[in-house]
């Protein structure tokens, strides 16, 4: 794949904005990372990479209203661009190619190395 190319913590946090779809502001995406990966996301380490995504134009973000249970305190949503969703396919498409037929050839987890 030529061209701009994404991290793979770069990957995740777009695709945790695809699942949550108009509900992606910072805490529920480290939770969407945390729930279907079960890795641990820092919040500064997710806020750095969303900073740079949408310095990329691949995500935008906005403020939504103030909510009563945050004191009046308002979200930040994120919302994917085209071209972070055309970034995100191609990173998607490239691995799953890579991948393809390889998961019989590893060893079972806690297996002998190769």
């Amino acid at each position: 794949m030529s061209g701009p190319q994404l991290g793979r913590f770069e990957e995740l946090v777009l695709f945790a904005i695809v699942s949550l779809e108009k509900d992606a502001y910072g805490a529920a995406i480290r939770r969407e990372i945390e729930a279907r990966t079960g890795r641990h996301v820092s919040t500064g380490a997710l806020y750095t990479v969303l900073g740079r995504l949408e310095q990329r134009d691949l995500v935008r973000s906005h403020v939504g209203s103030p909510r009563a249970e945050r004191g009046g305190r308002r979200r930040k949503y994120y919302d994917l661009l085209p071209a972070g969703a055309e970034l995100l396919r191609r990173s998607h498409d490239e691995f799953q190619r890579m991948a393809s037929g390889l998961a019989t050839k590893l060893p079972p987890l806690g297996g002998e190395s190769l």
